[in-house]
């Protein structure tokens, strides 16, 4: 018996990883899966990165697996968009040493751009996929995945979400089993993946699929409580923990085993309850492929395919008892905003003065889309501004590209955004391109990449020159300016999107989270002021404007004087009482 500790899922699937003898890690940081890497980072029998992009990191662990280690790799959901190129022929390859992807979906999207259900991905590529319900499960899941790796000779997803990876739970924690490296052997009919090799390799797969889906039959992580026979569900994850709160009599088959389903265990289970069943965040998943197996029912007929569920809706919809009303009152919304003294706010502000279009992209910088800035048009996935503003300026002609401007944040550009630069370049654009240079990856929580000159340990490593990078793709008009210097960016600003060819501004200057030395005295608003408005236009959440004049929260300014800057009378400045 090992020592107990309450965990964050996330600390607890890396925990698993680190007693299932993982050696090499690679991720990108995307929440709601940031912590896990963040947390074998501190064990040093590990060796863990910071990838630039998802399918590098899946390369990367790939590798690592084919070399004979146990290798893990990290993403949210739409991170394994970027990574599907490597995950479907890794499922032709297999495995040496235990390869487990762990996707972390994010239904409410509370911090993505979609609700994608990865489960779909283990079913096209033909990969097992488990799924745990808790901290406890978190732990065991990995390690249990990394020896399914390894049985079967295949990449295993591991699917979390937003309530699984930030809730805590208790985990038992045990010692590091150390797994030898296994011996490599070259093998050209399973490794290299061409066309006369892959038709072979198909048929493994398949084969295997079998294997997996006789194995799920049997296996300790799908298992069934009965109780009343009355009601039957069939669910998993975080559902299965509303189930047994909301319907503490039902009988419930727990899958632990999403991908391959058990069929024969299915069937069992609904041939001794009245009424079946199905609950199951977003997509009808487990509901089609139960339906094809010829048995009744119920499902999305009754349940939403979008957001996250609750004790209180299962509750609602399968016994029609509503939860006795809480009384909160009416609560405020409080949409997020960027931060006071954001280097951000001013590249914003002067999009509206000149009145730019602006395609957006993935980062702490797509907050510039919120009123009052309203600052960004376009926002798709990661490293989409550049591609997005060509594609727009070939639409709409050159006269239009005089207008337009794509942003994007260093660490996205690192992550997606050469590509989309090479190809302006390539193909004859003239519309400019920002980089909104903050040194770090803001979003998800200050993780290093590949220009700040820190690898994912904090330790001094080489740092990309993103001006000498973008020059070498032949881009020739290049500034960098500071955001808060006002006159120079709107001047450079003016001058590059009039240019007949492709340019790039560089707004350099440190996050106001990590560069503590930004932090000044906080500024106040003197009797001059006249109530325009003008610095209301920024959306700092430290202005407050009263019925006579604005005035400065003092506990939320840093004193970044962007504010005073703007202000067409000079009624901010001096020091706040």
């Amino acid at each position: 018996m090992g020592m107990k500790k309450i965990m964050l899922g996330n600390e607890a699937y890396a925990q698993g990883a680190y007693e299932a003898g993982v050696r090499v890690v690679s991720s990108y940081p995307g929440t709601p899966s940031t912590e896990v890497t963040e947390n074998i980072v501190k064990h040093d029998e590990v060796y863990a990165e910071w990838a630039p992009n998802e399918k590098v990191a899946l390369e990367v662990a790939a590798g690592a697996s084919y070399g004979g280690a146990r290798a893990l790799c990290c993403m949210k959901h739409v991170g394994l968009n970027v990574a599907a190129d490597p995950l479907f022929t890794a499922s032709y390859t297999g495995v040496n040493g235990g390869l487990v992807i762990l996707v972390a979906d994010d239904p409410g999207m509370h911090s993505s751009q979609n609700e994608q259900d990865s489960r779909f991905y283990a079913r096209s590529a033909h990969v097992p996929m488990l799924e745990p319900a808790d901290s406890g499960e978190a732990k065991e899941f990995m390690k249990a995945a990394f020896a399914l790796s390894e049985k079967f000779d295949t990449p295993i997803l591991l699917r979390s979400n937003t309530r699984i990876s930030h809730s805590r739970g208790i985990v038992e924690v045990q010692a590091r089993q150390e797994v030898p490296v296994r011996e490599y052997k070259k093998d050209i009919k399973k490794y290299v993946m061409m066309p006369g090799m892959a038709r072979g390799r198909h048929i493994v797969v398949e084969k295997r699929m079998a294997d997996m889906a006789e194995y799920a039959e049997a296996s300790e992580l799908n298992r069934i409580e009965y109780e009343d026979a009355e009601i039957g569900v069939i669910t998993s994850g975080t559902c299965y923990n509303y189930v047994k709160e909301a319907m503490p009599q039902a009988s419930i088959l727990k899958l632990g085993i999403v991908y391959p389903l058990p069929a024969k265990k299915i069937q069992e289970f609904a041939a001794k309850v009245k009424k079946l069943y199905v609950i199951e965040e977003l997509e009808p998943f487990f509901e089609n492929q139960i339906k094809v197996m010829g048995l009744s029912v119920m499902g999305k007929e009754l349940f939403t395919v979008q957001g996250e569920y609750s004790t209180k809706m299962i509750r609602e919809k399968l016994c029609g008892e509503a939860c006795e009303p809480v009384e909160t009152g009416a609560l405020p919304q409080r949409p997020p905003v960027l931060c006071p003294g954001c280097p951000h706010r001013a590249v914003y502000y002067m999009f509206n003065k000149l009145k730019l279009t602006a395609m957006g992209d993935i980062g702490c910088y797509t907050l510039g889309a919120g009123a009052p800035l309203s600052a960004i048009d376009t926002t798709l996935c990661m490293g989409a501004s550049i591609g997005m503003a060509h594609g727009m300026e070939k639409a709409r002609g050159k006269e239009f590209a005089r207008r337009l401007v794509s942003v994007i944040g260093d660490s996205t550009f690192m992550h997606s955004g050469l590509t989309g630069l090479t190809n302006m370049v390539y193909n004859g654009a003239t519309s400019t391109v920002l980089i909104l240079d903050n040194s770090t990856t803001g979003m998800t929580g200050h993780q290093d990449h590949p220009a700040t000159g820190k690898n994912a340990k904090g330790e001094p490593a080489p740092a990309v020159d993103i001006p000498q990078l973008v020059k070498t793709l032949g881009v020739k008009n290049i500034r960098v300016v500071d955001p808060f210097d006002l006159p120079a960016l709107e001047t450079a600003l003016r001058e590059e999107t009039a240019r007949e060819e492709v340019s790039v501004i560089i707004t350099k200057r440190p996050c106001v989270l990590i560069d503590k030395g930004s932090v000044k005295e906080t500024l106040a608003v003197t009797d001059d002021c006249r109530n325009c408005g003008a610095c209301m236009k920024l959306g700092c959440p430290a202005l407050v404007k009263g019925e006579n004049a604005v005035r400065i929260d003092a506990s939320l300014c840093i004193g970044c004087g962007l504010c005073a800057d703007v202000c067409p009378f000079h009624a901010i400045g001096g020091k706040c009482e």
